[in-house]
């Protein structure tokens, strides 16, 4: 697994999962937690194509911006994001609210998190399909479609909060096309590709 620094203009597939398989999200509130301090922290340094959110794990495919400096959320000076360090510190920031919440100790996450270089067209659009259909695979829905915590319905609407959803759907060949590419049944065997 690389454990070198995200480089800008470079898409990346980031995942984790709970240490000893334990729960992320232990409540739907914290499903929304999340997503707010991902905006808060990475929004500056990543444009975000795709995520799932799972009870015990996660996946997103980001693009890593070319960034100035920018104002810090405080407005107390300007700072050099690195999106490294910025996804650590969300990490670091949802692990330590997820401890006080839960009266926790220790590690919420099995590791530092991962993440694997999109090199080529057909990972990129295998990850967004990936993300979609994640929870149909885990058993969590029969329809991916269900399942309220992946950006598919955000980039079907348009919703353009923190994702490209735009840009997402042009790389289908617009929104029709994107919803009839995701039509097909995705195969559990071909997961393996993610982890390995």
């Amino acid at each position: 697994m690389l454990t070198e620094s995200l480089v800008a203009g470079n898409y990346y597939h980031i995942f984790n999962r709970g240490v000893n398989s334990e729960d992320l999200f232990k409540e739907k509130r914290n499903y929304y937690y999340f997503l707010q301090q991902y905006q808060f922290y990475c929004t500056d340094v990543l444009e975000t194509y795709a995520y799932a959110l799972l009870k015990n794990h996660f996946h997103l495919l980001v693009y890593v911006k070319e960034t100035e400096a920018v104002l810090r959320k405080d407005g107390h000076g300007v700072y050099q994001p690195d999106a490294s360090k910025q996804l650590s510190h969300f990490f670091n920031s949802y692990a330590q609210s997820i401890n006080r919440a839960y009266n926790r100790t220790g590690p919420l996450f099995e590791s530092a998190f991962k993440r694997k270089l999109i090199d080529d067209d057909s990972y990129l659009t295998s990850v967004i399909y990936y993300c979609h259909y994640n929870a149909q695979l885990h058993g969590f829905v029969s329809d991916f479609k269900e399942w309220e915590f992946s950006s598919y319905h955000s980039i079907v609407n348009n919703n353009t909060s923190f994702l490209a959803s735009s840009k997402v759907t042009d790389w289908f060949g617009g929104r029709a096309l994107f919803e009839q590419a995701h039509v097909n049944t995705y195969e559990r065997k071909d997961a393996a590709i993610f982890f390995n």
